[in-house]
């Protein structure tokens, strides 16, 4: 069975990671694009709905062939939520939640380029500082907005617990590589 790719296309993109618009409540680079009316909900998805709605079946690929400068991201965010997931299994509130996701979120980071980057062997090194400050910009609301939204699936549940259906996967290694370095 093959792995789940984006289907979203972006013509805007940095060293090779397509920067793709999402709804966002954070301020960045990207500018939150309006929910389209209707029930086609294939149709609004964004980036971040993408990466958490694939994330449980790519998990477990220990190889992603990559179609496009979008899986790029998709790979990002499912490493990125793979670390959430650690954070939020230690906790059992909502509040909790969402606090400890933006603590994470805004914490110091590797991009591509970065000697402490896990896939630099897959990521371009963007050219300039300008695109090394827009790819971190981007990167950082990205996570931003999917530790969010993932502490909102999290902690959906009726009796506001966390639920066990997202955190048994806590403990797995997409493409066995982990965005945390060693040690940490």
């Amino acid at each position: 069975m093959p792995s789940y790719h984006s289907k979203l296309v972006s013509e805007k993109s940095v060293g090779n990671v397509a920067l793709l618009p999402f709804r966002t409540k954070f301020r960045g680079p990207i500018q939150s694009y309006p929910v389209v009316n209707g029930n086609d909900a294939e149709a609004q998805m964004d980036i971040v709905d993408e990466a958490l709605f694939y994330f449980k079946p790519n998990v477990f690929f220990k190889t992603y062939e990559i179609q496009s400068n979008s899986d790029r991201v998709l790979i990002y965010l499912t490493l990125y939520i793979i670390e959430c997931l650690k954070r939020l299994q230690r906790l059992n509130t909502k509040e909790h939640a969402h606090s400890e996701m933006h603590s994470l979120a805004i914490s110091r980071f590797d991009i591509p380029g970065d000697p402490g980057f896990p896939l630099n062997s897959v990521y371009a090194k963007p050219n300039s500082a300008e695109e090394q400050d827009l790819m971190r910009q981007y990167f950082l609301q990205l996570r931003q907005e999917c530790g969010l939204r993932l502490a909102d699936r999290v902690f959906e549940t009726e009796n506001q617990r966390p639920s066990k259906w997202w955190l048994c996967f806590a403990k797995r290694k997409f493409m066995d590589i982990s965005l945390a370095g060693v040690g940490k």
